[in-house]
């Protein structure tokens, strides 16, 4: 039987992405649950006193496990407080930086500023191409050619997602980018989503960064030991493994080039200590929905439209228990996809733009 399957080009330049713009994918107009507008306006209120009481509990908490490390380092006492500090350093900042980057984390501005700062060094994404990444990413996501934050393409690369959980390639690729933007490089993709006012800071950005890491290496070098790379640099390798294990489950296995975030993405419960690190993200439909809604008002919000939402997975091994088997299929039929099942009370899924999908889906 001949292979009809018309392969994906996730380059912002190729067929893909041009053909999103022809057929009107590409910043399309989105399926949301209806929501009064005044219980809505409650919701979006912003707030300094959840993100600043996390804030401390988080930078605190890194803060006492450095400083454990280090009166420990040298024996293998220091180990459980380093790999602490890690996942606070190379996972925790992941989702700080999301939030404040949308700007919903703090009320005040500047509180927001810091923190998207402070986070994006920490997860190695310069914080000027990643704002505009990250806004294409919610008017276009998982849209194939459009979408630069396509974690699992298809078909799924798994040496790549089991390096990601050490931040192998990850930081392979941002190290990459910074060396190249420091010396004032700007890459033809992204010029595609950074305005030309704002390309001059991603490369101030870039070359403090190097900076930083110049006198972190030679500071090592001085004292004879890795222990400052410990603290400034590797955590972003040793610590990744959980943002990598709660950002699979945001898209991975879902449908692709659609315009109904219930197709997309996946809402999953998850233990009261990774919603700490993950700063509720696990709400990733209601997030995709409404992005200016804060992070600590999501609970709320699932609560009030998860009749319109397909049910959520109960806990993260729930969710990979249906994640990987669908990778597996999509080695074999990159066209296959997870169909969420909808609840009586929700109303049917804009579907219009992947009608070609439908016989792949299950």
């Amino acid at each position: 039987m001949a292979d009809h399957t018309k392969k994906r080009d996730y380059s912002l330049l190729g067929e893909s992405g041009r053909t999103a713009v022809d057929t009107g994918l590409a910043a399309a107009e989105w399926y949301h649950t209806e929501v009064p507008r005044k219980e809505m306006k409650a919701l979006m209120q912003r707030s300094d006193a959840p993100a600043v009481r996390d804030t401390i509990i988080w930078l605190g908490a890194m803060i006492v496990l450095a400083g454990l490390g280090v009166y420990f380092w040298g024996s293998w006492l220091c180990v459980p407080f380093l790999l602490a500090y890690g996942v606070l350093y190379g996972s925790a900042s992941d989702s700080r930086w999301h939030e404040c980057g949308h700007g919903t984390a703090f009320k005040t501005r500047w509180m927001n500023g810091a923190v998207y700062q402070i986070a994006s060094f920490m997860i190695m994404r310069n914080p000027v191409t990643w704002r505009w990444s990250h806004t294409r990413h919610h008017t276009d996501t998982v849209i194939v050619g459009r979408d630069r934050e396509i974690a699992v393409m298809r078909p799924p690369d798994l040496l790549r997602l089991i390096l990601n959980f050490f931040g192998v390639l990850d930081v392979w690729h941002a190290m990459v980018d910074m060396l190249r933007n420091a010396f004032g490089v700007i890459s033809a993709e992204e010029k595609t989503f950074i305005p030309e006012m704002e390309q001059p800071r991603a490369i101030l950005v870039a070359r403090i960064w190097l900076a930083i890491y110049v006198v972190t290496i030679a500071a090592a070098i001085a004292m004879g030991t890795i222990l400052p790379l410990v603290l400034i640099g590797l955590p972003r390798l040793y610590g990744a493994w959980h943002h990598v294990l709660t950002g699979l489950l945001q898209h991975g296995g879902l449908a692709d080039n659609v315009i109904d975030h219930r197709l997309n993405s996946r809402t999953v419960h998850m233990n009261p200590v990774s919603r700490f690190i993950y700063w509720n993200m696990n709400y990733h439909v209601e997030h995709h929905m409404f992005p200016m809604v804060p992070y600590h008002a999501l609970p709320r919000l699932h609560a009030m439209i998860k009749h319109d939402l397909p049910t959520a997975n109960p806990s993260i091994w729930s969710g990979y228990r249906e994640m990987l088997p669908a990778f597996l299929r999509q080695l074999r039929n990159e066209d296959y996809f997870l169909k969420r099942e909808l609840p009586a009370t929700a109303r049917p899924y804009r579907e219009e733009f992947h009608a070609e999908l439908a016989p792949a889906a299950q």
